[in-house]
C-alpha cells in the first residue's frame, strides 16, 4: 500500500514543469518529424543511389571509422593519464584534450590549417621533407574527425576509469604482475564496456562533423565530400538529396543511441 504511494508522491511534478518538459520535447521532435514528412519517399532509392550521394556516404562512412580508430588508441592512454597519474599540468592537460568539445569546430578546423597547412607548423616542415599535403585531402578529412571525436573516447574512458572497482587490480599487481600487464589483462577488460561506448560515440561525432571538415579539408566531391557537407550543397540545387541524406544521418544517429543505451547505462 505504501510502496505505490510513494512512487506516485516522487513521480508526480507540477503541471508547468510538464508543460516546459514538453515544449523541449517538441523543440527536437517537430524538426526531425519534418524531415522525415518532407522526405520523397517514392524516389528515396533513386535518391539515395546518386553518385554523389553513394560517394559522400562511402567517405563518411571511411573517415569516421577511421577517426573512431585513432581515438581509441590514442584516447585511452590519455584518459589513463588524465585519470590516473599525478604529473604537473594534469588538469591543464585535460582542459586542452576536451576543449574541442565546446571549442567552436569552424575555429578548429581554422587551428588545423594553422597547424598542418602547407605553410602550419607541423604541415610545413612535414610537406617539404614528405611531399605529403593533409589539408584538401581524405586524411585531412580524418585528422579533422580526430580532433573533434577524440574528446568523447577520453572523457567517456576517464569517467569509467574513476568509477572502476580498484580491487582487481591491486590483487594483480599483489601477484606480481607488471604495470602493463595488470592493464592489458585487468583494466581494459574491465573498461570493455566504456571503450565500446567511447569508441561509437566518437565514430557518430566524426559522421557527423561539418565546421573543422569544411574548414581544412574543403568540400571536394568524392575526395573531402561527407554527408554532412553534401546536405549543405544540396540545400541550394537538390532537396530532396537532401533530405535523403539527412533522412540517413537521422537513422544512423538513433540506431547509435538505441544501441548504446543499455550498455552505456551498465558501464556506471
Amino acid at each position: 500500500m505504501n510502496a505505490p504511494g510513494r512512487r506516485h508522491r516522487r513521480g508526480a511534478l507540477p503541471i508547468g514543469v510538464a508543460g516546459l518538459a514538453g515544449i523541449g520535447v517538441a523543440l527536437v521532435a517537430v524538426p526531425l518529424v519534418a524531415v522525415v514528412w518532407r522526405v520523397p519517399w517514392s524516389r528515396l532509392a533513386a535518391v539515395l543511389g546518386d553518385e554523389v550521394v553513394v560517394d559522400a556516404l562511402r567517405l563518411s562512412l571511411a573517415t569516421s571509422a577511421g577517426a573512431a580508430v585513432i581515438s581509441l588508441v590514442i584516447g585511452v592512454p590519455l584518459a589513463l593519464v588524465v585519470a590516473r597519474t599525478e604529473i604537473p599540468g594534469r588538469s591543464l592537460i585535460r582542459a586542452i584534450v576536451t576543449l574541442p568539445v565546446i571549442l567552436p569546430p569552424v575555429v578548429g578546423g581554422a587551428a588545423l590549417l594553422y597547424a598542418f597547412g602547407r605553410r602550419g607548423i607541423v604541415g610545413g616542415p612535414l610537406y617539404e621533407a614528405t611531399g605529403i599535403l593533409l589539408p584538401f585531402s581524405g586524411w585531412g578529412v580524418v585528422l579533422a574527425n580526430t580532433f573533434i571525436a577524440m574528446p568523447f573516447m577520453v572523457l567517456t574512458v576517464e569517467s569509467a576509469l574513476r568509477g572502476l572497482d580498484p580491487r582487481p587490480e591491486a590483487a594483480a599487481r599483489t601477484l606480481g604482475a607488471s604495470r602493463w600487464t595488470v592493464i592489458r589483462r585487468v583494466t581494459l577488460p574491465l573498461l570493455r564496456p566504456a571503450l565500446v561506448a567511447g569508441f561509437v560515440l566518437s565514430w557518430a561525432r566524426a559522421l557527423g562533423e561539418f565546421g573543422a571538415t569544411v574548414t581544412f579539408a574543403g568540400n571536394l566531391q568524392g575526395s573531402t565530400q561527407t554527408m554532412p557537407l553534401a546536405v549543405f550543397v544540396a540545400l541550394e540545387s537538390d532537396r530532396d538529396a537532401a533530405l535523403a541524406i539527412s533522412l540517413l544521418l537521422v537513422v544512423l544517429s538513433l540506431a547509435i543511441l538505441v544501441g548504446l543505451r543499455d550498455r552505456w547505462l551498465r558501464s556506471w
